[in-house]
């Protein structure tokens, strides 16, 4: 940091300090933070990759009742802000927070894997054990990960998704396991980095990086293995917002299949776009009477649109599984 002192705000101040004092003191004051003040702080701590020695004086000065020990410009960072939040907070939430104040990229766990193509990777990854592969996944970009996915067996397939969908954030212990580990296939030095999971955003990119029938066939067999991540992925993959791109001859007939208080109640949660595809490809009288339907509701609890929404976007889904539409034909 090497910005004037005078210009910083209290926020930025307080974050330079705690990295001046050091992981383990940082993390004896940072366990009075709640969790906004916690972020805030964490937020610029991560931003301030060194404190310059001309800053010391002034910040030491502001913050002389506080014990400091050492005579040295301090690093701050990724690394000493995740070290401070963990001993603050624990691993787990550390891992959490650090994930909205500085996400992860390739970058973060970059052992070569970026510079592959899809069956590189595939052939690199074949002997791993299931969790590794899901977790070396989760850094890749979607396209590419689902090129390693589409040359898996159809069993490894199925559990590598099912894995990664339910993966709980990730340790810097674990990520340092796996990064050591795939070391012997690479040449160039592995860098550690903070994840936080795979989870169901992350297996639909991926299913939706594939063409149609693999993702059909992913998702009913998640459906036998786990129903619960099955639904949850299907509405990341193809979700009531998802209906505007829909064809309009397609959309028209999952209208047929809807009743109009459902679609009232579905449109109360729906982002006008969305309501507008659907009031564009209605006739004027077919229009007015979902206008007047949903203006006569009185507020709906959040629960109330989600199942109206899901019986829409089931219409759908049903439609497209028996030809008659098709929920990519918009794209």
């Amino acid at each position: 940091m090497t910005a004037a002192y005078s210009t910083l705000n209290r926020t930025q101040k307080l974050a330079a300090f705690l990295i001046l004092l050091g992981p383990e003191s940082a993390g004896e004051l940072l366990r009075h933070f709640n969790s906004d003040q916690l972020e805030a702080v964490a937020r610029e701590m991560v931003a301030i990759p060194y404190v310059d020695p001309n800053l010391r004086d002034s910040i030491l000065e502001e913050f002389s009742s506080v014990v400091f020990q050492g005579i040295q410009a301090a690093i701050g960072g990724v690394d000493v802000t995740h070290s401070s939040l963990e001993a603050a907070k624990g691993d787990y939430l550390a891992v959490k927070l650090m994930n909205r104040v500085a996400p992860p990229s390739m970058a973060d766990f970059d052992t070569g894997v970026s510079e592959m193509d899809g069956r590189q990777i595939y052939n690199l990854l074949r002997a791993e054990q299931l969790q590794t592969i899901a977790f070396i996944l989760s850094f890749m970009d979607s396209k590419k990960a689902a090129d390693v996915v589409r040359l898996m067996p159809a069993e490894q397939r199925e559990e590598v998704i099912e894995r990664l969908g339910t993966m709980e954030p990730t340790s810097r212990d674990w990520i340092k396991k796996v990064s050591l580990n795939l070391q012997r296939h690479f040449d160039r030095r592995s860098q550690q980095g903070i994840h936080k999971s795979g989870g169901v955003d992350a297996c639909a990119d991926i299913l939706n990086s594939l063409d149609k029938e693999s993702k059909k066939a992913l998702l009913s067999a998640l459906d036998v293995r786990n129903a619960e991540l099955g639904n949850a992925i299907r509405k990341k993959v193809f979700g009531f917002e998802d209906l505007a791109r829909l064809l309009p001859g397609d959309l028209q007939k999952v209208l047929k299949e809807v009743e109009i208080s459902d679609l009232a109640k579905a449109f109360k949660g729906a982002k006008p776009e969305t309501v507008a595809s659907f009031y564009k490809i209605m006739s004027k009288r077919q229009a007015a009477g979902v206008m007047e339907e949903v203006d006569m509701l009185p507020p709906q609890r959040a629960k109330d649109i989600d199942k109206a929404q899901e019986l829409v976007v089931a219409a759908a889904r049903k439609l497209d599984e028996a030809g008659d539409i098709s929920i990519d034909g918009g794209e």
